[in-house]
């Protein structure tokens, strides 16, 4: 487990999943234990399939420890884990939104090894892709618009494919959409050496995210440890 705080910014945490499947399943019962409410423990227990159990309880932690670390070090709160209650949207566009019944932005991201959690007091959203080759169809999807001014055209063609969809499913979980709208609707306009990329909307998603425009979100992009990692937030 690590908790960073970006200055200025929100709390993440990271979650190794392969720390967690090393365990044994005494140690993992005392983990879920201690960080777990009643209810949580109730779902967990009808994931029959371990993998799916041990992304599913990660992602929670993730989630749980981002939330705890975001109030210690934002209001002085000391809130446990196991009353860090996740859950998530059941109907509409933003099915499967996480939330905690704060006034909170949280994002959830899992991929290879890791999951990650992003928490703030606004819009968040987050995505890690362990990096793979991707294929024609991906590198369709992934194309720099045209209309993109030259400089950062360039800059956009050296962004690595699976940086690229990272940045575009950021945006579309911080609106709660996720993979319901096509990946060109979110139109990459620039990735900066400070690892910032910017964007806009497609006019088929446009008429349903919040209101605003993309000015007014901070992002990050960025490769580590062979993953591709994207957040944007208010």
């Amino acid at each position: 487990m690590r908790v960073l705080h970006i200055e200025g910014g929100p709390t993440l945490a990271v979650v190794s999943i392969a720390w967690l499947r090393r365990r044994g399943p005494a140690m993992l019962a005392a983990l879920e234990s201690q960080h777990l409410s009643a209810p949580e423990a109730a779902h967990a227990g009808k994931l029959t399939l371990p993998k799916r159990r041990l992304d599913w309880f990660a992602g929670r932690l993730a989630v749980k420890s981002a939330v705890a670390a975001h109030g210690r070090r934002h209001s002085g709160t000391q809130v446990r884990t196991r009353d860090v209650h996740v859950e998530v949207e059941l109907k509409g566009l933003r099915a499967g939104k996480p939330h905690v019944g704060l006034p909170l932005g949280i994002g959830l991201a899992h991929s290879g090894d890791f999951a990650v959690a992003a928490c703030g007091p606004h819009t968040i959203g987050v995505d890690l892709e362990r990096d793979r080759p991707m294929g024609p169809h991906f590198a369709d999807l992934l194309a720099v618009p045209s209309a993109v001014e030259p400089g950062a055209r360039r800059r956009l063609e050296d962004m690595p494919l699976p940086l690229r969809w990272a940045c575009k499913e950021a945006v579309l979980k911080a609106f709660g959409f996720g993979l319901r709208f096509d990946p060109r609707e979110v139109r990459l306009t620039n990735w900066r050496p400070d690892d910032r990329f910017t964007w806009r909307l497609g006019p088929g998603i446009a008429a349903y995210a919040p209101p605003g425009d993309s000015g007014s979100y901070r992002s990050l992009a960025r490769e580590t440890d062979g993953y591709a990692f994207a957040l944007v937030w208010r």
